[in-house]
């Protein structure tokens, strides 16, 4: 593999916080050097143009359908949608049919997976057996197998008893939990936030205390067990003291959002546009911009796409009974930099929760512009305006709430371990 050199950008390091011209020298996959403004380059020289030039994404909580739904999305759609979004790292999830709650599960996907993608593939495996939360998986053997951590995705372990063994055990391997933070009983069957919107369009609603509840649920069992948790999405105001005295009291604990729930709020659904449902449902705009202050501050710590492709099938329904769920992999970095065009955050804080975070708590060695780490890169033009045609998406559902939409920011290119898997026809 011969040296690449890019030189001529703008280098966004989330680790220092800074933002400054530059390049970078890849060698055997790594980052052999960071340059200064007007170095010269060595090898393949790319002239970056000026543009950004940023750790790729490390995306945690991505649904692909294999085995079971690989209507919905295969691994290779998948992946040439994550190199196209600048996302050089999938962390998927085990709701797949059957869940990933095996070792031999886990190893036909990550079979499939090397197989068909050109970005890193990380899996998480079930909590619990069928992610029925009623008997804990072989969380030892899953983590001999490759699994990063451990989640039932958006299904609650009620039985508290069984959710302590697990996270008792888990503490045993220092593995980590991931958790959704819903009271299921408040929840169940919700369609939308609960609020004048909600009583306006006839649709069951869910209060937002039922985060509030599902949380301090978890982070008393945490504090008990002592175990690394981190919860996937909070969506609310309600939830964030909670969180924040959590963190305060030293547990080993982290948080993530969407950026669904980062750039919607409830009034997008308008006339019950199905695309606009995912799980929990979208917030007032009081809780949107008090959850992407909570991201700014670093209260939460992650940002993710959530990406969970659905069929045409699934979504052209009334929505009560519309699947939730929206894709994300291409939409991710747009959508994101909203936050940083609206001033609500620079771009080394946006990578420090979309990169270097991801990284940090699941142990990777990505999410950093440092010589020695992996060259997962993303270039990227910040400015560049476009308008979304989910027809144009490489995922093979294309049930993005983006549709139609300006959006300003696109990738150029992607490299993953130094190797370009993604370069956009300028």
């Amino acid at each position: 593999m011969s040296d690449v050199t890019l030189v001529n950008a703008r280098l966004i390091d989330p680790e220092a916080g800074t933002e400054r011209l530059g390049g970078l020298r890849i060698s055997g996959g790594l980052i052999a050097e960071i340059l200064s403004e007007n170095a010269n380059g060595k090898g393949v020289v790319i002239d970056c143009g000026g543009k950004y030039l940023a750790p790729g994404i490390i995306d945690v909580g991505v649904k692909i359908g294999e085995p079971g739904e690989r209507h919905k999305e295969s691994f290779r759609t998948a992946g040439r949608a994550a190199a196209a979004g600048g996302v050089t790292t999938m962390v998927t999830r085990p709701d797949t049919s059957p869940a990933i709650d095996t070792p031999e599960t886990l190893e036909f996907a990550a079979n499939r997976a090397a197989q068909a993608m050109g970005v890193r593939i990380r899996p998480m495996a079930a909590l619990t057996k069928g992610r029925m939360g009623r008997e804990m998986t072989e969380i030892g053997f899953l983590l001999d197998a490759g699994a990063v951590a451990f989640t039932d995705g958006d299904a609650v372990t009620t039985n508290p008893r069984v959710f302590a063994r697990c996270l008792t055990y888990a503490k045993s391997l220092n593995a980590l939990v991931i958790a959704h933070c819903q009271d299921p009983g408040l929840s169940d069957g919700a369609a939308v936030t609960s609020g004048k919107f909600a009583t306006k369009q006839g649709l069951p609603s869910v209060s937002p205390m039922a985060e509030r509840m599902g949380l301090e649920r978890d982070l008393a069992l945490v504090e008990m067990t002592g175990a690394r948790y981190h919860a996937d999405q909070i969506t609310t105001a309600a939830a964030l003291p909670a969180l924040a005295r959590a963190k305060a009291a030293g547990l080993d604990v982290t948080a993530g959002v969407s950026i669904h729930h980062l750039t919607l709020n409830e009034f997008d659904v308008g006339d019950y546009r199905t695309f606009f449902k995912v799980k929990p449902p979208l917030r007032s705009e009081s809780d949107r911009l008090a959850v992407v202050q909570a991201v700014a501050e670093g209260l939460i710590d992650i940002i993710s796409s959530m990406h969970t492709p659905q069929d045409e099938e699934s979504k052209r329904l009334p929505y009560e009974e519309a699947a939730s769920g929206a894709v994300g992999l291409e939409t991710f970095l747009p959508a994101a930099l909203r936050l940083v065009h609206a001033g609500a955050m620079d771009l080394p804080t946006l990578f420090r929760a979309i990169s270097l975070n991801p990284a940090k708590r699941l142990g990777l060695e990505g999410g950093r512009l440092r010589i020695g780490a992996p060259a997962d890169l993303v270039l990227f033009d910040a400015n560049a305006p476009f308008v979304l045609d989910r027809f144009k998406l490489q995922s093979k559902s294309k049930n993005t709430p983006f549709d139609g939409a300006r959006m300003q920011g696109r990738v150029l290119r992607t490299f993953v371990g130094g190797v370009e898997v993604f370069a956009r026809d300028l």
